[in-house]
């Protein structure tokens, strides 16, 4: 839905529409993962895609995470939400779905779920979060733009342009197995060997470091 995992590319509103246009015509059951609201560009902007479709389909399924924006990895929490053209189709996926359930957890820890529902439910601690959740996305986002400007001496900015243009907590970074390589054993900087790095591991103190390293590996 937002801040794709793992490439950072998302779909403007135009291409939402012109995804719903091809839905509609195949007659397909979206199945769209919710995981990063709020990281991109905010709460209500994420959700375009998701309530473009959940408008606008018969039937559809929608995977929403609170574990990414609520930081409760530990009380992996989230919601299945199931959408059906009528009364009856909702009963017979409502049945199965209550069947897959019971064979997988049966009952599933609900701590993270009451802290979600805690904080939901408090305006206090509801501005709290979406204030936190804010200046995490907004660093972020920073952290990208910065990332490109640190490149600009080394006359890399534009070949990296579009990580700032990119959402989200991870980008492919175009590097190739053997760059990746290099910066692990000469510079010490770790991501995976497809070039995938988590934006959130940068910092304004590591970002002139890991600049002058990227430079060293891509034009050596």
């Amino acid at each position: 839905a937002c801040c794709h995992n793992p490439t950072g590319f998302d779909l403007s509103r135009e291409q939402w529409d012109q995804v719903l246009e091809v839905v509609q015509a195949r007659k397909l059951l979206p199945l769209i993962d919710f995981a990063y609201q709020g990281f991109g560009d905010g709460l209500e902007e994420d959700a375009y895609g998701v309530r473009l479709l959940a408008e606008n389909v018969d039937e559809a399924i929608i995977t929403s995470s609170c574990s990414k924006n609520f930081g409760i990895y530990c009380e992996r929490t989230g919601c299945l939400i199931l959408i059906a053209k009528d009364e009856e189709s909702m009963l017979d996926v409502r049945s199965q779905a209550a069947i897959t359930a019971r064979e997988n957890y049966s009952n599933p820890p609900a701590h993270g779920g009451a802290v979600v529902i805690d904080i939901l439910e408090d305006d206090t601690l509801r501005g709290e979060w979406q204030s936190e959740l804010t200046e995490m996305r907004e660093r972020i986002n920073g952290l990208r733009r910065d990332f490109v400007e640190a490149l600009k001496p080394y006359g890399l900015d534009e070949q990296f342009a579009f990580i700032a243009e990119q959402r989200g907590m991870f980008s492919y970074t175009g590097l190739s197995p053997e760059q990746v390589d290099r910066l692990r054993d000469e510079f010490g900087i770790y991501m995976v060997r497809s070039g995938r790095a988590n934006v959130a591991g940068f910092s304004t103190e590591n970002l002139p470091y890991v600049a002058k390293a990227i430079a060293t590996v891509v034009k050596g």
